[in-house]
């Protein structure tokens, strides 16, 4: 009993640290996406996110070297989860509102839940899909009233929806292959693998700085918290988090981190909360209730102990 405490108490941490952490990042990254353009922005990020990560390796004495195979298993997500995901979401939420792009980009789940039937065969348990269907009603619930302003900008959805399948598949790759390497080393690959096709098509296809330093506080501020925090310290978390939950699981427990994106933007830019606010918040809470708090440990979870 004792190591299933231990792992549900890391589960919890890490998930109110994700919701929080990457939630704010999401108006940070619109103020830096203002000054900065698209490509160079993430290529920035991610390679801030690769030179801390290979840091905290070394610090910590985990390997750096990887086999092969594992180096091409790690391509293969960050293929979705940093390169396709970074394309789609920087361009996206150039064209949309962040608060309505961070609930697109978090219908991930919808994606998950029968990508991890098919490939990962985890079952879709009544708790599960119940919970689904609760974090989803509360994402539909905020999208309510902004159905129309999502219409008039056809692009930013199409993008922010892609975003959410690019996230999907790199979480069930990540979990199906499951590399024998520690979070912080798949991490710090994962991003530099990602940095080398950005920073290359930034050069091609873009103009202007390349690093934040020059621009006003507001994007500055924001292109270094989507360095430092979102892709070095939430992506670390976010993968520490998948290898100890089943993929389903940890797709569903960080619902929250619209919910926060979106009370984050209303502060940061200036916005009113409006009932419908709480409301979702309180349907997502629900979900993360259902889905978190289960009877028995899961196989999955038990293989990684």
């Amino acid at each position: 009993m004792a190591p299933r405490q231990s792992i549900s108490a890391l589960a919890y941490f890490l998930i109110v640290s994700i919701a929080l952490l990457w939630g704010l990042s999401w108006p940070l990254m619109k103020l830096a996406l203002a000054e900065m353009q698209p490509l160079r922005f993430r290529a920035f990020s991610v390679a801030v996110g690769a030179a801390g990560l290979f840091v905290i390796v070394l610090a910590s004495g985990a390997p750096v070297r990887v086999s092969r195979k594992v180096f091409w298993r790690i391509a293969g997500v960050s293929l979705f989860s940093a390169i396709g995901w970074s394309l789609c979401m920087s361009y996206g939420l150039r064209l949309m509102a962040s608060n309505r792009a961070a609930i697109l980009a978090y219908t991930f789940p919808v994606w998950s839940v029968p990508l991890s039937a098919w490939l990962l065969d985890e079952p879709l348990t009544r708790r599960r899909l119940t919970g689904l269907l609760l974090g989803m009603a509360g994402l539909v619930l905020l999208l309510g009233d902004e159905i129309y302003a999502v219409g008039r900008a056809p692009l930013g959805a199409v993008l922010m929806f892609a975003t959410a399948t690019c996230w999907a598949m790199g979480t069930i790759l990540a979990k199906k292959w499951s590399v024998p390497v520690p979070a912080s080393t798949f991490s710090a690959w994962l991003n530099l693998i990602g940095f080398v096709p950005l920073f290359a098509l930034s050069i091609l296809v873009e103009h202007g700085p390349f690093t934040p330093f020059g621009l006003s506080t507001g994007p500055m501020v924001g292109a270094l918290y989507s360095g430092l925090v979102a892709s070095l310290l939430c992506q670390w978390a976010w993968f520490k988090l998948v290898a100890i939950t089943p993929a389903t699981v940890a797709s569903l427990s960080i619902l929250a981190v619209p919910i926060v994106g979106v009370f984050c933007s209303l502060l940061v830019l200036g916005e009113v909360p409006r009932m419908t606010d709480y409301a979702a918040l309180a349907l997502v809470v629900a979900s993360l209730s259902t889905v978190m708090l289960q009877g028995k440990p899961s196989a999955a979870s038990e293989k990684q102990r």
